[in-house]
């Protein structure tokens, strides 16, 4: 009788497992290997020290060279044991140790000799180990041997070459391609693992060609396979095909469907599984097509095999994200699942059901939830969370019932992830949905009065500063964040003062009690604290009289910055103390590194009399004071926006040329970088010709040439176009490099004295709108947006025509605009129909833009988009709606 495992005094708490392993050392284990060369073999006695030696190996144990030869040939004695599970252990430790080139030739006679064996078990494992140590080399050699394999009527066998055949297609294709034949006859084979491996190798030789890949799937799916795995296999190359079919036709039919539908009705669950996991990601899937998929799923949700529940229910999840009306049907079928006893069933059914529920069955879930929620993990808790919201979101009339829920599981135990989600859940709720916001901001300060983490307080208080002075008793939130001044760290204690510093400035009202408590922070022992409430109190009038606070001080208080930290760190440091004082709006707001052409040779210098700099210019600031030290352009004003380098020539041409668009309120000058790859030439009186005929509105100023362009040294030359003042006028250039060449002597490096005109056409350059339009983003777009007001909004809808994807017409408007995506709504979710997008930025002008875009799917392909615009002027408001129009 098996003796139970070993407890201390019967105490389940202290029962301790002993491991056979416990205490197993290197060098005992090397001593213990010498067993291997006994003359009369001990196979149990072997089997155990080999598996002691594959033990220290999967634990990390490192063996030296030595070791590990001296371990490889005492284990290549063992060959001559008859014992077939000590035979075993051989291979596997053949397998683990991969010898090296050099010691494989020992032990490859042997394993040939086992390949050819009698004995099916020797030829399966012989396979899988030559695979596994031998080189192409080798492998022609014994290539006629694998080939039968692989059609052997013994199915570990043939399914040992063709898994080897799989792991060898990454390093020898060449040799495994040449099997074809032979995997095509296994496909047909009745063993089940020697079909599913024989379908993998054959999809994989294959996998390159489309056209060969729809062949297999065609063939297939007439019904010869009769693997579930293989059939599983079949499944998901199927899909593959309908997804490539789908993107080159316009066509609504699928090929292969109907495949699909059919095994939703085959006796493998597996199968049944796989075919309606694959219906539901289908690329622009409709209801018709889900239904059936959905049925097979709602009989899986009843199923007695957890791991059914588990797979339907979490399919059925990702479906609600984008068809919540097509799972509907199986809501009952998930409400029984809340009490299933796997929690990850449960946590999708809930989830699920909040994505799916209609407005009359919210209560009853989250009453089923309240209960639910103690039992799970913080992982899980807040995947509950986030379906909550988007809830919430979806009926906005129960935000009370929602709202007190979030509120009520916050005060419970949880970590910093779990609580951030809630937080941030409440705080969109409250963004989102204004009858909400008094509740949920008392919810968020009852929350700070007992929160442990740094983090989350101060968020809090930064959006209580935001949203509190706008509720209708601003009051009644001061001592909450008063509270945190005498009770917190002094992270939190500096966040206190600046958000009553804002009750401060929004509320006049309020001003003289904030004052109070303001100076009582003067002799906080934090110098961060005292220092900001010295800030507020001077800067916001240190009487405290009941006066309005000007919105310039607002705006210097508490404003978005609206200039990039790394170039207000710049210019701090390049500024020279003197009379004149720092000037934030002489920060550039934009930043680019402006690489010119890679040079081979940086210690060259250009020669010639006004070379321009040996190196590009690299920020907005440092183009500004190129073009302001040229005499043409000095009356040009202050620079706009600087383009990133558009490429004119082709990589390795003679004479490589980048341009960089520099745009002023009424002009435009084009910096043309220029580059000489000709060792044998010297260039000179550099320009560029350029033909203004399709850009009507620009007319040539000013022009400066490049004296010189020797090998290989970066030089510039500059045309400077005049425009109508304040327009964002376009158009498209077309460019001719003029100069003369003069050939150099290799051996003296001297330029000949007469030289040739020659010209050298590059490509068309266009000035776009996008040009005008400088990225600079927004912190908190919401806040910017009503901020900005309603005076200049400009709202209007757009058809954008068949696009291959939503994510493709996100793209190419943001890119049409040249504007920059907030908050990560660039990015469009997977098999979404529609899609917020929000881009900020500042026009030509200085003028600040900011652009609420809504897309949506008006049938299979069709995208509408609708824009909102709102700016300080409106006139930019209608040009960024002539700018899409036209676009």
């Amino acid at each position: 009788m098996a003796q139970p495992l070993v407890k201390k005094e019967d105490d389940r708490d202290d029962e301790v497992d002993y491991s056979p392993f416990l205490g197993i050392e290197k060098g005992a284990v090397l001593q213990e290997a010498r067993v291997f060369n006994d003359p009369q073999l001990d196979p149990r006695r072997c089997s155990q020290v080999i598996t002691k030696l594959l033990y220290l190996l999967n634990q990390g144990e490192t063996f030296t060279k030595v070791e590990a030869t001296e371990v490889f040939f005492a284990v290549t004695k063992l060959f001559q044991s008859r014992d077939m599970g000590l035979r075993r252990m051989v291979y596997v430790i053949i397998k683990e140790l991969s010898p090296s080139a050099d010691e494989v030739i020992i032990v490859t006679s042997s394993l040939m000799k086992d390949m050819t064996s009698k004995t099916d078990m020797y030829r399966a494992n012989a396979i899988r180990v030559l695979f596994r140590i031998t080189d192409g080399t080798l492998l022609t050699q014994i290539e006629r041997y694998l080939k039968q394999a692989i059609v052997d009527k013994n199915p570990v066998v043939a399914s040992a070459a063709l898994v080897s055949g799989i792991h060898l297609l990454q390093t020898n294709p060449e040799i495994v391609k040449r099997w074809s034949n032979e995997v095509q006859e296994a496909v047909q084979s009745r063993a089940a693992l020697v079909q599913f491996h024989a379908l993998a190798l054959l999809h994989q030789i294959r996998q390159n060609d489309r056209l060969a890949v729809n062949k297999l799937v065609s063939s297939l799916t007439r019904g010869s396979v009769r693997s579930p795995l293989a059939q599983c296999l079949l499944i998901r190359y199927t899909s593959q095909v309908i997804r490539e079919s789908t993107n080159d036709t316009q066509t609504g039919d699928r090929p292969f469907y109907d495949f699909l539908e059919g095994c939703l009705r085959h006796k493998a669950e597996m199968v049944i599984f796989e075919a309606a996991r694959a219906i539901t990601e289908l690329n622009g899937v409709t209801s018709r097509e889900l239904t059936p998929a959905i049925t097979v799923l709602q009989l899986f949700l009843s199923s007695s095999k957890p791991v059914l529940r588990f797979a339907a229910v979490r399919t059925l999840n990702k479906v609600a994200m984008s068809h919540p009306m097509a799972v509907t049907n199986c809501n009952i079928d998930m409400e029984s699942l809340i009490s299933d006893q796997n929690r990850s069933i449960a946590t999708l059914a809930i989830t699920t059901l909040l994505k799916t529920g209609n407005e009359s069955s919210v209560d009853r879930l989250m009453k089923q939830i309240t209960n639910f929620m103690s039992d799970i993990a913080d992982e899980f808790k807040i995947v509950v969370v986030d379906a909550i919201r988007s809830l919430c979101l979806k009926f906005p009339l129960k935000h009370r019932s929602l709202m007190n829920f979030l509120s009520n599981i916050l005060r419970e135990e949880g970590g910093f992830e779990y609580k951030k989600a809630i937080v941030d859940s409440i705080v969109i709720l409250i963004r989102d949905i204004p009858e909400a916001k008094e509740s949920g901001l008392l919810h968020l300060c009852e929350f700070i009065e007992d929160c442990e983490f740094t983090y989350l307080s101060t968020q809090i208080l930064h959006f209580l500063g935001i949203e509190g002075p706008k509720t209708s008793d601003p009051s009644k939130y001061i001592r909450y964040i008063y509270n945190r001044v005498h009770l917190e760290n002094a992270t939190v204690r500096a966040g206190a003062v600046s958000t009553l510093a804002k009750f401060g400035a929004m509320v006049d009202g309020l001003k003289p009690r904030i004052f109070v408590l303001l100076r009582r922070c003067l002799f906080d022992n934090d110098d961060e604290v005292r220092d900001r409430a010295t800030l507020y109190l001077n800067t916001l009038g240190g009487d405290g009289a009941v006066v309005e606070t000007d919105e310039g001080v607002k705006e210097f208080l508490f404003g978005s910055l609206d200039v990039p930290l790394v170039n207000l760190e710049n210019s701090l440091k390049n500024y020279d103390p003197s009379e004149k004082a720092f000037d934030i709006n002489s920060v550039p707001k934009d930043v680019k590194t402006q690489p010119l052409a890679e040079k081979k040779a940086t210690s060259k210098k250009p020669t010639g009399l006004g070379a321009p700099p040996p190196g590009p210019p690299s920020t907005v600031d440092a183009y500004e004071k190129l073009l302001s030290s040229i005499p043409e352009f000095a009356s040009f004003g202050k620079l706009f926006k600087s383009s990133a380098p558009v490429e004119l020539t082709e990589a390795e041409t003679e004479y490589a040329v980048n341009v960089v668009k520099h745009i002023f309120d009424g002009h435009v000058v084009f910096q043309y970088n220029c580059t000489n790859t000709i060792p044998e030439q010297l260039l000179e009186n550099v320009t560029v010709i350029v033909d203004a005929s399709e850009a009507e509105e620009f007319a040539e100023v000013a022009s400066k040439p490049l004296r010189q362009l020797p090998y290989d040294s970066p030089g510039q030359t500059f045309v400077a176009f005049e425009k109508p003042e304040g327009v964002s006028a376009v158009g498209k250039f077309s460019n001719m490099l003029r100069f003369i060449v003069k050939e150099v002597d290799p051996s003296t490096g001297e330029a000949e004295d007469d030289g040739v005109e020659d010209e050298y056409q590059l490509e068309d350059l266009e000035l776009v709108a996008a040009d005008y339009m400088l990225k600079v983003g927004v912190s908190n777009f919401r806040n910017a947006w009503e901020s900005m007001g309603v005076d200049f909004e400009r709202v209007d809808e757009y058809g954008l025509g068949p696009r291959d994807s939503l994510a493709e017409a996100v793209n190419a408007v943001i890119n049409l605009l040249g504007m920059q995506p907030c908050e990560g709504t660039e990015v469009v979710p997977p098999n979404s129909r529609s899609h917020t997008c929000l881009l900020s930025g500042v026009y030509l002008g200085n003028v600040k833009v900011l652009v609420r875009l809504q897309f949506g799917l008006d049938g299979p392909k069709d995208v509408a988009m609708k824009l909102a615009v709102r700016s300080e002027d409106e006139t930019v408001s209608d040009t960024i709606h002539e700018i899409v129009a036209s676009g």
